[in-house]
């Protein structure tokens, strides 16, 4: 392709997408209205609070360091998904 034309479509590409994108995110930032109170609870709190959200927001190794803490036998052998499972029974079953 001509290099004519490779410029040409990197500079629709920015015009078509990324400046439209930056003119949204600063039409929703001026939306905002600081001063009120937001009905949503502070996201690192609700990330602490809820066990699903504890639980996507970890690494497999530490799904695995929590399930020794929590004494879960034969953690070591199953999948992300199985572990994350029997932790969020384990966890629910404390609340």
């Amino acid at each position: 392709m001509p290099r004519g034309l490779v410029e040409l479509y990197g500079l629709l590409a920015v015009l078509i997408v990324l400046v439209p994108e930056w003119l949204a995110s600063g039409a929703l930032a001026s939306f905002q209205d600081p001063a009120e109170d937001s009905q949503l609870p502070a996201p690192a709190a609700a990330w602490r609070r809820v066990p699903e959200l504890l639980l996507a927001a970890l690494s497999f190794a530490q799904l695995r360091q929590l399930a020794r803490q929590e004494r879960l036998w034969g953690y070591s052998r199953q999948r992300r998904d199985e572990l994350s499972e029997r932790l969020l029974k384990r966890l629910r079953q404390r609340r």
